[in-house]
């Protein structure tokens, strides 16, 4: 189902509705109560107004530290629909609440409040992306947290920006606001009301109530998959690029833009549009399924326009009169690095979006709140990190804002290869879905042949150096690919190949060993439930024509009678990769984004799928079309 479809499917659209108001909410009362502490400081507090105002700041992020792991189990134990409900109930009694202590203009009542919102959103937090896994099908996962996402942002922006224009109301703001965080709550409520019921994950879960034990357990726990470890890592790194960033806009605006108040809330609103977009592009980037290739495109765009924005600043003339935002969006100077803000929202939706789908995707099912909570609590300290680094360079080290940027540039930078050292996946993903994004347009005919589980041989037509990799994009699941060991040496697909786990093999009379070898690997991963593919000629074809299929097949089903499933690839012949017209990549391109095809044949049983069998199906698969 598409992204939009989904905002009328009740089992997606309620909960979306709910996280939406939830977010909006939020961002509406402290944004209001910041605002509210800086124009009047109440005196129940004995605190200045800028200390005032990071503390209050600070209400919103401590509760993810302590009640986080908490919030986890309870996710885990409990029906989810029935907690989230419940969070909302919260809610709506805080802003209640809200609404008497706003009309006191008692301080210490409305941080008291902020603190048990903060609560509140902090067990809302794991069972927000842990019910998506449940509520959609694997292909909608992608999309489901794009539109998540965005649906985020906006409330972000939307909210400081209601909660910024009602607490403004001369002698009316208090009472306004009042009454706005609690009909949104309400609103809350009731779309809450429509979440479907979503089973426990682990009923008989004993809820352990030690928050600092439990919080080193939780986040131990994102440690047991590396995969998914490795994107809780980037996951944070998001949020402490993110926090870096916007906690300078105020600053550039008054120092480098020489703007008005409400420029920032235009810079917000840029940067907040980029994100959405991003979020909402990356279902039909990554072909509706969990793509890691996304994540490495994402982060070089993130890399490169922050780098843009810190060039841009230093050829940037700063105005000698205060502008609004009118005024920034007609001066030529202004577009550059506005665009560079609108491109970093872009490409951290690309970044982030795969990030929380392969945390929920990957996650075990039974630890995946606990995980999501250890993923926030990380989140909430690399946020907390973000201030401190920004607090270090425009203090002790005396940078200007826009050198912050660069820092946050080459941070990026550096954390991406980091990670991608330590898990080469992502640039292996990355180099695949480049593939398909540049240089051919893949349709895969019959896709749904192609087994979610369970171990089964792949079989298919040798026509370029770059066959694996075409597979390997269309499939949802990892493929050992058995390929000739010359090719599985070619540098820099040498790495892809390396990467997915390929299987060298060689000729008898050239390596034996080598050869013998092959075939225990092949046995091993079938035993083991993987999907192996083999090039059963041996060879890429010389003159685009399918040749003999050797007997190598038979001898792999001989020993795993796993099922036998004939591909076909089509349009690849003549293409760089391909030997028509001269040397494989040595002769000059002809063509790109051309349009090639994968069909899936029916799947055959072992007894019947020997090597002639199978080089009938796969001509037949075939056609015409080399």
């Amino acid at each position: 189902m598409s992204q939009g479809k989904l905002l009328g499917e009740r089992r997606f659209a309620f909960f979306f509705w709910t996280q939406f108001f939830g977010a909006f909410n939020d961002n509406l009362f402290k944004n209001a109560l910041i605002i509210y502490f800086t124009l009047s400081p109440p005196r129940d507090v004995p605190l200045g107004r800028d200390l005032l105002v990071n503390v209050a700041s600070g209400m919103l992020v401590l509760p993810f530290f302590l009640f986080s792991a908490t919030a986890g189990q309870l996710a885990e134990k409990l029906e989810k629909s029935k907690l989230i409900r419940l969070t909302k109930v919260i809610e709506v009694c805080l802003m209640l609440a809200a609404g008497l202590a706003f009309y006191a203009g008692s301080g210490l009542l409305l941080l008291a409040i902020l603190f048990l919102l903060g609560a509140q959103a902090a067990l809302f937090g794991p069972v927000k992306f842990a019910v998506l896994p449940q509520l959609l099908k694997e292909e909608e996962l992608v999309g489901g947290n794009g539109l998540i996402e965005m649906g985020t942002y906006v409330a972000i922006l939307g909210g400081m920006m209601l909660g910024g224009t009602l607490i403004a109301i001369p002698g009316w703001g208090r009472p306004a606001v009042s009454v706005a965080v609690v009909l949104v709550a309400v609103a809350g409520y009731l779309a809450s009301r429509g979440v479907p019921l979503v089973p426990s994950a682990v009923p008989d879960l004993r809820i352990r109530w030690n928050f600092p034990a439990e919080t080193v357990r939780v986040i131990g726990y994102t440690h047991e998959r590396r995969a998914v470890f490795l994107s809780v890592l980037g996951n944070s790194w998001f949020w402490f690029f993110g926090a870096l960033f916007l906690a300078q806009l105020p600053g550039f605006v008054e120092d480098v833009v020489h703007g008005t108040p409400a420029v920032v809330t235009l810079l917000l609103v840029v940067f907040s549009l980029g994100v959405g977009v991003g979020s909402l592009l990356c279902e039909r980037l990554s072909g509706r399924r969990v793509e890691l290739g996304l994540v490495p495109f994402g982060s070089i765009g993130m890399t490169l326009f922050a780098l843009d924005l810190f060039l841009a600043t230093q050829w940037h003339t700063r105005s000698l009169a205060e502008l609004g935002p009118l005024e920034v969006l007609r001066a030529p100077s202004s577009w550059r690095w506005l665009f560079d803000l609108a491109m970093i929202g872009l490409f951290g939706g690309f970044y982030s979006v795969p990030l929380n789908a392969i945390i929920q995707h990957r996650s075990d099912p039974e630890k995946r709140s606990r995980i999501i909570a250890g993923n926030n609590i990380l989140n909430s300290l690399f946020m907390v990190a973000a201030a401190g680094v920004g607090i270090l360079c425009l203090g002790p080290l005396h940078f200007s804002i826009p050198q912050v940027f660069l820092v946050a540039a080459i941070g990026n930078a550096l954390v991406a290869l980091y990670i991608y050292t330590l898990l080469p996946e992502f640039l292996m993903r990355f180099i695949v879905w480049m593939l398909m994004h540049t240089i051919y347009r893949l349709r895969v005919v019959h896709e749904e042949r192609l087994p979610e589980e369970g171990a089964a041989l792949l079989v298919c037509n040798h026509i370029s150096f770059v066959d694996a990799l075409i597979l390997a994009a269309a499939s949802r699941r990892p493929i050992r690919f058995v390929m000739y060991y010359k090719i599985f040496a070619i540098p820099v697909l040498s790495f892809v190949f390396r990467t997915a786990k390929a299987i060298p093999i060689a000729g008898r009379k050239e390596d034996l060993a080598l050869m013998e070898k092959a075939f225990v690997d092949i046995e091993q991963a079938l035993r083991e439930g993987e999907l192996v593919c083999i090039f059963p000629e041996g060879a890429l074809t010389s003159d685009g024509e399918i040749h003999e299929f050797r007997p190598g097949v038979e001898r792999i089903l001989e020993k795993s009678p796993v099922p036998v499933i004939p591909l076909a690839l089509r349009g690849l012949w003549g293409s760089w990769f391909s030997r028509r017209g001269g040397v494989a990549m040595v002769k000059r391109p002809r063509r790109f984004w051309s349009h090639i095809e994968l069909v899936v044949g029916e799947t055959l049983s072992a007894d019947v799928a020997d090597a002639p069998r199978l080089e009938s199906e796969v001509r037949a698969l075939r056609g015409d079309w080399a």
